[in-house]
C-alpha cells in the first residue's frame, strides 16, 4: 500500500511533470522543482518551487514555465540554431529571444491552452523585473522587447501589462527599421531554418548587422563552388625547372650587386633604430627611466576583474536622492503599507532583544575572599558569628563590542512587496540592535541606469573595445551609517519605495564595498548580512563579457571575505538558493518569512551555546 504524501502540492507536481513530458515529446525527461532559476540541463528540467499553500500565482507560473520549456524542447533544433547564431552579444540576445518567441507561438497554434499559461509566466517575469515602471526605451532591454513583439504578431494575443509596456517602448523603432521584414513572419514560424534567416535579417535591419558574422548559407555555396572547381582543375604541367634555370642564368655581377644592396639596407636599418632610441640608448647603466606603477586592481578578490569606466559610479546617502518632503511621504507610505506586518516583526525583534540582553547581563563569582560584600549571605554570619564574611566579584562579559551591516539588494526584481518587507525588517532590526548597544548599518546596491548608462555610452564612443568588463554605473546607497542614530536615519528607508530607484544588481562589487566599510570599523566583532533575491544581473555587462562574469566575481569576493575572516558573513536568499555561494546562508521561498529568517540568523550569531549556534546556521561539526 502506498503511503499518501503529507504535502498537498505533490499530486499537482506529479501531474504537471507528466503533462510536461508529453508536451515535450520526451518520456525520458526528468522534471524537478527548485528555487534555482528555471531551465533545462541535459535531460533535466527545473521548474519553480511550489509551496504547500499552492497559491494561484505559484500554480500559474509553474504551468506557464513548464509549457514554455516543453515547447522549446519540442520545436527547437539545437544544430540549426547554432548554425545561424550570430557572433556578437546583442545580436545573439535578439536571435535567442526571437527563437523562444517562435516556439511559444507554435505552441499557441497547435495547443491553444498553453497560451494563457505562458501569459501568466511572462506577466510574473515582467512584474519581478519592474517592466511596468519603465518610462524610457533606453531603460528597457531591446532583445526582450523584440521577443515580445514577435510573439504578439505571431499569436495576436495581448501581452500582460509590464511586457506590453516594454514592447510598446521599442515597437515604433522596430517596425520602422524592420517593418517590411516582419510582414513575412507567419509563413516562417514552422520552418526553423527559414525563421533563423528571417531573424538574422531583422537583426541587420535593427543596426546590428556587424555582429552577425559570416552568412552560413553563403559559406556553404562557396564551399560547393570550391569543391566543383577543385574537381575541374587540371594538374599544372610545369615542374618548376624553368624558374630554376632563370635563377641559374643570373650573372655573378648581378649577384654581387644584390648582396651589396642588402648589406647597405641592413646598415641603414641599424642606424635608424639607433636614432629612434634617442636618449634612452645613451643612458648610463642603472639609470633607466622609471616606468609608472601599474594601476591598482579594481577588485582585491580578483585582479583580473575589469571595469570600463568608474567615473560614473556613486556612493550616495539616501537623503541626496530625494528631498526631505518626498522622503517623509515615502516613509509614510511604507508604514501604511506594512502596518499589518508590524506586530509579527515587533515580536521577533523583542525575542532577538531578549537573547542579546541575556548575553550582556552581568554575572558574579561568589564566596571570594575579597571583593564586594555579598549581602545575601549575611544571614549565615548572624546565625553563626564564626562564619567568615562572603564576598562576590563581577565577571567580565563575553559580549564583544559589535557592529552589524545589512546589505540589501535594490534590484528591479525586488520591486513591490519584497523591497517593502526588506525595508521594514531592516528598520526594526536596526532599532532593536541600537537598544542593545549594537551598532547597525543599512546599505543598498543597484545601478544608476538600465542597460549601461553613461559607461556604455563611453564604451560605444570608444569604438566598442572587446571584453570591457563591468559596463554600467554603480549606485551604492547608505541608508543608515553605523554611527548615525536610528531616529535620524529612519526616514531614509522610505527611499526604497521611490519609483525608478530599483534597477540592475552587481552583487560582487557591492559586497566588497560593504566589507571595506566594515573592516575599518573599531568594533571587535563585525557581522555582514546580505539579503538578495537573485544572481548578479546586468544586461549591459553580460552582453559583452562571458555569461558568468558577474557571478564569478561574486564567488571570488565571498571566498576572499570568508578567507580573511575579519567579518562574519551570512546571507538570506528570497526565492533564490544563496547556499550555492555562501557557507552561512538560508533560503526562503516566501518573502513573508524574511523577518523570522533575519532575526533568527542574527540571534544565532550571539548564541553562547556553539551547538545551538551550529544548528541555527545549518553548519555541521567537521568530523
Amino acid at each position: 500500500m502506498t503511503k499518501n504524501s503529507d504535502n498537498p502540492a505533490d499530486p499537482f507536481k506529479k501531474a504537471l511533470a507528466e503533462a510536461t513530458k508529453v508536451m515535450a515529446h520526451d518520456p525520458d525527461l526528468t522534471v524537478s522543482y527548485s528555487v534555482d532559476p528555471s531551465g533545462v540541463s541535459g535531460d533535466t528540467m527545473r521548474l519553480p518551487q511550489i509551496s504547500r499553500r499552492m497559491t494561484r500565482e505559484e500554480v500559474l507560473v509553474a504551468r506557464g514555465t513548464a509549457d514554455a520549456l516543453a515547447l522549446h524542447r519540442r520545436y527547437h533544433d539545437a544544430g540549426t540554431h547554432a548554425r545561424y547564431a550570430p557572433r556578437g552579444d546583442m545580436a545573439r540576445d535578439l536571435y535567442e529571444a526571437m527563437e523562444v518567441a517562435r516556439c511559444e507561438a507554435m505552441g499557441a497554434r497547435d495547443m491553444p491552452g498553453t497560451a494563457q499559461n505562458i501569459d501568466a509566466k511572462i506577466g510574473a517575469e515582467a512584474t519581478r523585473r519592474g517592466y511596468a515602471g519603465i518610462t524610457e526605451a533606453s531603460e528597457a532591454p531591446l532583445p526582450v522587447a523584440a521577443g515580445y513583439l514577435i510573439r504578439h504578431l505571431a499569436t495576436g494575443r495581448a501581452l500582460p501589462e509590464g511586457a506590453r509596456n516594454v514592447m510598446d517602448l521599442w515597437r515604433d523603432f522596430i517596425e520602422e527599421q524592420a517593418g517590411e521584414t516582419l510582414e513575412g513572419l507567419e509563413d516562417k514560424l514552422a520552418d526553423q531554418t527559414a525563421f533563423a534567416r528571417f531573424a538574422r535579417k531583422v537583426i541587420e535591419d535593427l543596426g546590428y548587422g556587424d555582429q552577425l558574422g559570416d552568412d552560413p548559407d553563403l559559406e556553404e555555396d562557396q564551399q560547393d563552388e570550391a569543391e566543383d572547381g577543385a574537381e575541374e582543375e587540371e594538374e599544372p604541367e610545369s615542374t618548376g625547372e624553368e624558374d630554376s634555370s632563370d635563377e641559374a642564368e643570373a650573372s655573378p655581377e648581378q649577384s654581387q650587386e644584390q648582396t651589396d644592396d642588402e648589406s647597405q639596407a641592413q646598415v641603414s636599418m641599424e642606424e635608424l633604430a639607433d636614432q629612434e632610441l634617442g636618449e634612452e640608448a645613451e643612458l648610463p647603466e642603472g639609470e633607466a627611466p622609471l616606468e609608472p606603477p601599474p594601476p591598482a586592481p579594481v577588485s582585491d578578490a580578483d585582479p583580473d576583474y575589469r571595469v570600463f569606466d568608474r567615473s560614473f559610479d556613486e556612493e550616495i546617502g539616501a537623503f541626496d536622492l530625494a528631498d526631505p518632503v518626498e522622503l517623509e511621504r515615502l516613509r509614510a507610505y511604507l508604514d501604511q503599507q506594512l502596518e499589518p506586518l508590524r506586530g509579527a516583526v515587533g515580536r521577533l525583534a523583542n525575542k532577538l532583544q531578549r537573547r542579546l540582553q541575556a548575553q550582556q547581563n552581568r554575572s558574579w563569582e561568589f564566596d571570594r575572599d575579597e571583593g564586594i560584600l555579598d549581602a545575601g549571605r549575611l544571614a549565615r554570619v548572624v546565625a553563626n558569628p564564626t562564619t567568615p564574611l562572603s564576598f562576590k566579584v563581577e565577571k567580565d562579559t563575553e559580549f564583544r563590542d559589535t557592529v552589524v551591516t545589512l546589505l540589501l539588494d535594490n534590484s528591479g526584481s525586488m520591486r513591490g512587496r519584497p523591497i517593502s518587507i526588506a525595508a521594514i525588517c531592516a528598520d526594526v532590526l536596526a532599532r532593536t540592535l541600537e537598544r542593545c548597544s549594537v551598532k547597525a548599518e543599512i546599505l543598498g546596491f543597484t545601478t544608476r541606469a538600465w542597460k549601461g548608462g553613461q559607461s556604455r555610452e563611453a564604451w560605444l564612443a570608444a569604438g566598442r573595445p572587446l571584453a570591457p568588463g563591468r559596463l554600467n554605473d554603480l549606485r551604492h546607497i547608505v541608508y543608515k551609517s553605523a554611527d548615525a542614530p536610528w531616529r535620524r536615519a529612519r526616514v531614509n528607508l522610505g527611499l526604497m519605495m521611490k519609483e525608478g530607484l530599483l534597477k540592475e544588481n552587481i552583487d560582487g562589487e557591492a559586497l566588497e564595498w560593504a566589507h571595506r566599510r566594515l573592516v575599518v570599523r573599531p568594533e571587535a566583532r563585525k557581522i555582514l548580512m546580505v539579503i538578495s533575491d537573485g544572481a548578479p544581473v546586468d544586461d549591459s555587462t553580460l552582453s559583452v563579457n562571458p555569461a558568468n562574469y558577474l557571478e564569478k566575481h561574486l564567488r571570488d569576493v565571498i571566498a576572499m571575505v570568508e578567507r580573511k575572516n575579519q567579518v562574519e558573513l551570512i546571507a538570506i536568499g528570497i526565492g533564490h538558493d544563496v547556499t550555492r555561494y555562501y557557507k552561512r546562508a538560508v533560503t526562503i521561498t516566501d518573502v513573508e518569512q524574511l523577518a523570522g529568517a533575519m532575526t533568527e540568523q542574527l540571534a544565532s550569531l550571539f548564541d553562547s551555546d556553539p551547538r545551538a549556534r551550529a544548528r541555527m546556521m545549518g553548519i555541521r561539526k567537521a568530523s
